[in-house]
């Protein structure tokens, strides 16, 4: 214990770490919290007085654009009903079942395969493939210690606030040419999608990359975290002119979106909804691609 407090004095960038992640972070304004990890992350003072950039605009958004439905949108049980309403339940993963404690999951009723997520926070997940194999211990503390946190104090993005937290369970999926499964990120602006992110090897990041496709799919010059992909030709979707109108729709009025879609078998599913990609702190390649980015996203004159 000792040798970790001495470490954490010595180095200024573990001391911040230990700050941001710890209770007495959440007594900073958020406005002055989001400089800290901003100018840490991306290196650029950050300016919520004439936000220029995405990710600029994107920490303004956070602040200054909080719009109530924006809680049940992030919630992965709320937004199946917003789905349903929008586009309609076909493109919904089927839920094996929702709970408020680990405790209260009969997991003999559930299939060989399957998928457990809560509904507060983004990114973790537990995936069996097989029963027989599943850790239950493990699992319960991973869920258990998820439920426990609070997703907003980690990136200050208020639509998780007040997420109830819980845990649902989906049909596990697989990519039908036996891939990694694959995300189509639709990049919307005030209800527009712009282009398209598609990500390989999303579970190790070391070996993560991420190439951008135009809504014609042509692979575009930018980045934006990762380099791209040029080993792999990842086919257009067939149906790539109604997932782009779904993304339309799912995204309507909002300044900016991110509709996640999975394509298997020539069916479109929904994955999720984000409005803050990488916490608005991703390094976007090049500079012009950045300021593009930016103009596109078009900040409401009126603050909810």
């Amino acid at each position: 214990m000792v040798k970790k407090i001495i470490k954490v004095i010595r180095d200024p960038k573990i001391a911040v770490f230990y700050i941001l992640n710890s209770k007495i972070s959440r007594l900073i304004p958020d406005a002055y919290f989001l400089k800290i990890p901003y100018k840490i992350r991306t290196g650029k003072k950050l300016d919520l007085k004439n936000p220029v950039s995405f990710n600029e605009k994107i920490q303004w958004l956070k602040i200054n654009n909080r719009n109530p439905k924006y809680t049940n949108m992030v919630d992965k049980y709320e937004v199946r009903k917003y789905i349903s309403n929008t586009i309609g339940e076909e493109y919904l993963n089927p839920l094996l079942g929702v709970w408020d404690k680990f405790e209260d999951i009969n997991f003999e009723a559930l299939p060989n395969q399957f998928v457990l997520k809560c509904t507060h926070d983004s990114g973790r997940l537990l995936i069996c493939k097989d029963k027989s194999k599943f850790n239950l211990a493990e699992a319960k503390k991973k869920i258990n210690n998820s439920l426990k946190q609070n997703y907003y104090y980690s990136g200050r993005e208020w639509p998780y606030k007040n997420v109830k937290p819980r845990i649902i369970c989906e049909k596990y999926m697989e990519q039908d040419d036996g891939d990694e499964l694959r995300d189509y990120r639709f990049f919307c602006f005030n209800g527009e999608p712009k282009f398209i992110a598609v990500d390989f090897s999303i579970t190790n990041k070391k070996k993560t990359r991420r190439n951008l496709y135009d809504l014609n799919w042509n692979l575009m010059d930018g980045e934006i975290s990762y380099p791209k992909e040029l080993s792999l030709r990842v086919e257009k979707p067939d149906k790539l002119d109604l997932m782009i109108a779904l993304s339309r729709k799912v995204s309507k009025d909002i300044p900016h979106a991110r509709v996640d879609f999975y394509y298997i078998n020539q069916k479109i599913i929904f994955g999720e909804i984000t409005f803050f990609h990488q916490s608005g702190m991703g390094k976007i390649r090049p500079i012009e691609f950045e300021e593009q980015m930016g103009n596109w996203l078009k900040l409401p004159q009126k603050r909810n």
